[in-house]
């Protein structure tokens, strides 16, 4: 039996899609309910199978974008693994971005699991992904026990929440000073890319998108889940400072009808913010608004007469990093308070250049992270600094967990107080 991982040749694509679950009707989540999905069901209804002239157009089109990076496993010449990376920037502290690999679309057909091919594929992407200057990978895991043996640990989440219109009254603020307007799907097509990117500047762990990202906004019907409307707001200059897209799903019952689903929104300012939200929260003919993929603690939460009128009814970790070069990726971020740490990395066998002591001082714009013979403060698992390295990780739970160990006074605080950032990292949308 001959073992092989390496990227597909063209001609293997039929055969290395075939092994993903979406492109055979498959279950790509975990049988609970997604915190980024709207509707009343768990998740959305899987897709039928695809076609051959489907995979052919897919192979087609990946084929020409060279931000796609495939890998396979092959045993005795067949495809049974499949996986690959998508190379992204993803804003950190500091307003900076960090060239990262997304991980996406990883399976191993069910007659070759627990072989050994899910980690033959994962290093082989570190690997490329080091070489390619990406000191970073991040996955939205499909379950919750697989990617934790690769050094993968959360560092985003998202939530779901439900608020009852009739509850959602808004304490009183200083008037609008722009204006709302519902669009059709061409002028959110135009103007979405303009808003995130100005978003996306301003907020830790948001990534940039790929092209064609938003191409798939249509005015049509989507069956009973009914079309996308699309809402946006203009600052008193006619600049567009916000934009929603939402829908009104028909419900076959009672308790789901009139509700209205938030797919997405952004304001690059409080004032637009509030606008959107007034508007969605208010809608004619509705009595429940739903919004998935949201962040963990919303400022809409603290606009509202009664905070209790919005619950939070889904919850899970969002994207999981991994870091790879553990100094580049250090000294790529910023922190909001100077001072140096000592610690000590051990026990990464996919990536042993992470192995070792270092020093990471931060004193404003400088910052550096070098090898270093001092006594360490602490020693940290790779899993315990990629959940850290946004800001949203607490020091001291992980602590308390065993994946710090504290080696002198006050190193868990110095840790916690130069790593974490507020508002929490958060990204609109996965990969």
């Amino acid at each position: 039996m001959v073992t092989q991982i390496r990227p597909p040749r063209r001609e293997e694509m039929d055969a290395y899609y075939r092994v993903l679950p979406y492109v055979n009707g498959l279950p790509q989540w975990e049988p609970a309910d997604a915190a980024w999905h709207g509707g009343p069901e768990p998740w959305p209804p899987q897709p039928t199978p695809a076609t051959t002239e489907q995979i052919e157009e897919w192979a087609e089109t990946d084929g020409r974008n060279d931000r796609f990076h495939p890998i396979a496993a092959f045993v005795d010449g067949a495809c049974v693994g499949a996986s690959a990376t998508l190379s992204f920037e993803v804003t950190v502290p500091g307003g900076e971005t960090v060239r990262t690999a997304g991980v996406t679309s990883t399976a191993v057909t069910a007659t070759h699991r627990r072989r050994g091919h899910l980690r033959g594929m994962m290093q082989a992407m570190f690997d490329a992904a080091l070489k390619r200057g990406e000191p970073l990978a991040m996955l939205s895991a499909s379950e919750g026990s697989i990617y934790g043996r690769y050094g993968f640990s959360p560092a985003t989440y998202r939530a779901r929440w439900e608020l009852d219109r009739h509850k959602a009254a808004l304490l009183p603020a200083a008037p609008d000073p722009g204006a709302l307007e519902l669009v059709d799907a061409a002028q959110a097509k135009r103007f979405w890319p303009e808003v995130h990117a100005k978003v996306r500047a301003r907020r830790v762990g948001e990534l940039s998108p790929l092209p064609g990202h938003w191409d798939e906004l249509s005015d049509d019907a989507d069956g009973t889940r009914g079309p996308l409307r699309y809402l946006m707001h203009r600052d008193e200059h006619g600049d567009v400072d916000g934009l929603a897209n939402f829908r009104l799903p028909w419900s076959p019952t009672a308790d789901t009808a009139g509700t209205l689903v938030v797919d997405a929104l952004e304001a690059t300012c409080p004032a637009a913010y509030r606008a959107l939200w007034t508007l969605l929260v208010d809608f004619d003919l509705t009595r429940t608004i739903v919004a998935p993929g949201r962040p963990r603690d919303e400022p809409l939460r603290w606009m509202l007469a009664n905070p209790r009128a919005m619950r939070i009814t889904r919850q899970s970790d969002n994207l999981w990093a991994r870091l790879l070069d553990v100094p580049l990726a250090l000294a790529q971020r910023a922190y909001d308070t100077a001072g140096s740490l000592v610690f000590t990395v051990d026990g990464d066998l996919m990536c042993p250049a992470n192995n070792g002591t270092w020093l990471l001082r931060a004193d404003g714009a400088e910052v550096t992270c070098v090898a270093t013979d001092q006594a360490a403060d602490l020693t940290v698992t790779v899993p315990a600094l990629s959940s850290l390295y946004f800001g949203g990780g607490s020091a001291h739970d992980l602590a308390y967990a065993g994946h710090l160990t504290p080696h002198t006074d006050g190193a868990i605080g110095q840790l916690a107080r130069m790593f974490r950032t507020d508002p929490e990292p958060h990204n609109s949308f996965g990969f």
